[in-house]
């Protein structure tokens, strides 16, 4: 396999298990050179802790770019995450275009939505811009609460397969190649994700464990990331990254004051396996 060399854009919080402090020892472990731009810093994540600083990088991500530029580096594939505002898409936006290779791979996870909101501070300017920035996307990643965002559409707690296929059409026809829809859940006990590649639907089916945990987005889009980079096909990456999370979740069940995140490093030996390393 050839050494790849991916780059992650999303925020930073010191503590909490979640975007950058969880995507690049993940993608890491799979192998992959993971270069990353923080968006922001933030001592922890914002789901349940109080008084929490944050820093904003968004003026730094043009001059980092500029820097990148002039000494000719350039990414095989580049994955987004939680992005804070609509000018930090902007900018996003300008480094696809200046700092990837031809043929590399856009992943974005559009993180700004769950349960039918919006995430605190989010507005239509905001879903507008995400919009845009998913239509560049070879795969785009939303859960079902982002894509009616992103395609207009409304939010339903309960579905069949026709309202997904038309949710899939929509993200398709807003640009995006190809589509995996998280959280898909046909059935009370169990839940699972829809792969929608060239035009093909593939649905993978797992358990549904009540009790969650912050930051599993961000554990199942990065592990999906480095199955991919892996050269592992979307329906195989995306089952992966399935299987890989549950297990995460799995093994923070135990931990009644660990709430803030999942026990990630604990299942990485089983990603690797998944991945035949």
């Amino acid at each position: 396999m050839d050494y790849k060399k991916i780059l992650t854009i999303q925020d930073i919080s010191c503590v909490g298990q979640c975007s950058l402090t969880v995507a690049l020892p993940i993608i890491s472990a799979c192998g992959v050179e993971t270069c990353v731009l923080p968006s922001a810093v933030l001592s922890t994540h914002t789901g349940g802790f109080k008084g929490f600083t944050f820093r904003d990088l968004t003026e730094d991500i043009p001059l980092i770019e500029n820097h990148w530029n002039k000494e000719g580096i350039k990414f095989a594939a580049i994955y987004t995450g939680y992005l804070g505002s609509t000018k930090q898409i902007d900018y996003v936006i300008s480094i696809i275009n200046s700092t990837l290779e031809a043929d590399a791979k856009i992943i974005i996870d559009p993180a700004m939505a769950d349960n039918g909101t919006l995430y605190y501070g989010f507005d239509d300017a905001f879903v507008a811009a995400m919009a845009k920035l998913c239509a560049k996307a070879d795969y785009v990643l939303p859960n079902i609460t982002e894509a009616c965002f992103i395609t207009g559409s409304e939010y339903k707690t309960e579905y069949d397969k026709a309202y997904i296929m038309d949710l899939l059409q929509k993200l398709v026809a807003n640009g995006s190649k190809n589509v995996i829809l998280t959280g898909v859940s046909y059935k009370p006990e169990t839940t699972g994700v829809v792969v929608y590649e060239n035009g093909k639907y593939e649905y993978y089916e797992h358990k549904k464990i009540a009790q969650g945990s912050h930051g599993t987005g961000d554990v199942y889009a990065s592990a999906f990331v480095g199955a991919l980079m892996n050269g592992k096909p979307a329906y195989d990456a995306a089952r992966i990254a399935a299987d890989y999370t549950v297990k995460c979740i799995e093994n923070t069940q135990d931990g009644s004051n660990h709430w803030y995140g999942c026990k990630f490093e604990t299942a990485i030996a089983d990603l690797l396996k998944m991945l035949g390393k």
